[in-house]
């Protein structure tokens, strides 16, 4: 399957413009039900705010959906979108809450609120992708342990765990088309000292 981006985590954060306060919150959503639910619970939690705008992408089917809630048509809703398919990021609901303070921002103001709002949510919640990964397990002598950790993590591998005993156990993540590369650089890199255990594959987001 095709690797792709989805947030890491559930991500808010918030800022005040002339007043208004704008909260952006992110959620991973896997279907459209989930997107629904996550907006019904916001709307729930700030039921005395302004506005609630929504967007969200669900990468199967294709579905992508948004609303501007009152305020000027393609001022709010669109722009949080976009936001997200500027970084290519897929599965996310994304609400952006307003409470007004009494200012107008103008459509340009506006814009830039939600864009804003929506940018800083996804930076709180991180970007992880989604795609083929492989679990490997490798023994290490101790006086290679620092030259192979940092070869491994200069070619994306993830290294989950480390067991000091009489070698380093070391076992780590990499996506699965760069396995043999991982496994052939480590035995070149240590003259054929260490051989690396291929685990199972797994489509998940890290």
């Amino acid at each position: 399957m095709t690797a792709f981006k989805i947030p890491a985590h559930d991500g808010t954060d918030e800022f005040i413009e002339k007043r208004s306060r704008f909260i952006g919150t992110v959620r991973y959503t896997k279907t459209e039900e989930e997107a629904l639910a996550f907006i019904a619970e916001q709307n729930e939690k700030h039921k005395s705010a302004t506005h609630n705008v929504y967007a969200y992408s669900i990468r199967e089917n294709n579905i992508m959906r948004y609303s501007d809630n009152g305020e000027p048509q393609g001022t709010a809703g669109l722009p949080v979108l976009d936001v997200f398919r500027k970084e290519e990021v897929f599965d996310f609901c994304c609400v952006v809450t307003r409470y007004f303070g009494g200012t107008l921002l103008g459509a340009g103001g506006l814009v830039r609120a939600y864009s804003h709002s929506a940018k800083i949510a996804l930076d709180a919640a991180g970007i992880a992708v989604m795609r083929l990964w492989t679990y490997g397990k490798m023994n290490i002598p101790y006086n290679l342990f620092e030259i192979v950790s940092k070869s491994l993590t200069a070619l994306g591998a993830k290294i989950t765990d480390t067991d000091y005993g009489a070698e380093v156990a070391l076992s780590f993540l990499i996506p699965a088309e760069e396995f043999q590369l991982i496994a052939d650089k480590v035995f070149d890199l240590t003259n054929g000292r260490v051989l690396t255990k291929r685990g199972e594959d797994r489509f998940m987001a890290v």
